[in-house]
């Protein structure tokens, strides 16, 4: 009896010692994390096929003073959720759990919470995950799931060039991130066009820890009058294993209508 159960049993033993190494081997063979964490600057990077990524804003807060209003805003869990269609194109859908607003102004105190917008992407890269120029289209769709305090109530939209180059052998990488957008007018009667540009320096540290500087700038064409912004940001990411990400950073205002700082932190994983 004990011979017939140890050869039932050895077989078994040993698919199952072969089906681990299997997914060991095919999880050794994914290659690191990349994220569109933690800077402005959009990844080319796309999460390989059959796999879920989600990138979590722990916590990002907020503050403006500015025309005689101080203003915080604050969001907690703010994550990207993704998941790999092909080898080079992703779905993602991102949403903020809970964000509150509080705002002091001439004696008079505002406070309010809510569920954020959501937004809608998808990512597709052009160029080989190891080409020396990388591209990637990522266009999105916001739907505004938030409040009327904390959203416009409208539907917006707007198209993502991603691109980034090693710079020599120096360790650095450039990225250039243009953006156009379709935003509703401050009145509601419509929709106008917005940029975004985003110009990132980054370097890998040492092999687990990468740092980036950037600077980032926005037009807004809204009829009622053309918003711009500025800002200077630094941020810094480290890896502890090839499936997890933790990060930090902070922008800081450069005129009058960006707020004055922001300060975040925030983790990724993917499995």
């Amino acid at each position: 009896m004990q011979t017939a159960v140890m050869r039932g049993f050895i077989p078994t033993l040993a698919a199952v010692l072969v089906a681990t190494s299997s997914a060991a081997s095919a999880a050794a063979e994914q290659p690191p994390i990349c994220t569109d964490r933690p800077s402005k600057s959009t990844g080319e990077c796309t999460v390989p096929e059959g796999h879920w990524q989600i990138e979590t804003g722990l916590i990002d807060w907020t503050h403006d003073n500015s025309g005689g209003v101080r203003a915080e805003l604050t969001n907690w869990g703010s994550s990207l959720i993704k998941y790999g269609v092909s080898s080079n194109a992703d779905l993602e859908l991102q949403i903020t759990p809970m964000a509150r607003l509080t705002a002091d102004a001439g004696g008079s105190h505002v406070r309010h919470s809510s569920f954020g917008d959501m937004v809608v992407r998808a990512k597709y890269r052009f160029t080989r995950a190891d080409a020396p120029l990388l591209i990637a289209l990522d266009p999105f769709v916001k739907l505004p799931t938030a409040n009327h305090h904390l959203g416009n109530g409208k539907v917006e939209g707007g198209l993502l060039v991603a691109t980034s180059a090693a710079l020599g052998t120096s360790g650095l990488t450039l990225s250039l991130d243009p953006e156009l957008d379709l935003n509703a007018d401050a009145d509601g009667s419509g929709h106008h066009l917005a940029t975004q540009q985003v110009l990132n320096v980054g370097v890998a540290a040492s092999e687990k820890l990468s740092l980036s500087t950037e600077v980032w700038a926005k037009w807004d064409w809204d009829p009622a009058g053309t918003g711009k912004q500025l800002s200077w940001d630094v941020a810094g990411a480290y890896q502890p294993t090839k499936t997890l990400q933790f990060d930090g950073g902070a922008n800081f205002g450069l005129n009058s209508q960006t707020p004055d700082v922001e300060i975040y932190t925030g983790m990724s994983v993917r499995f």
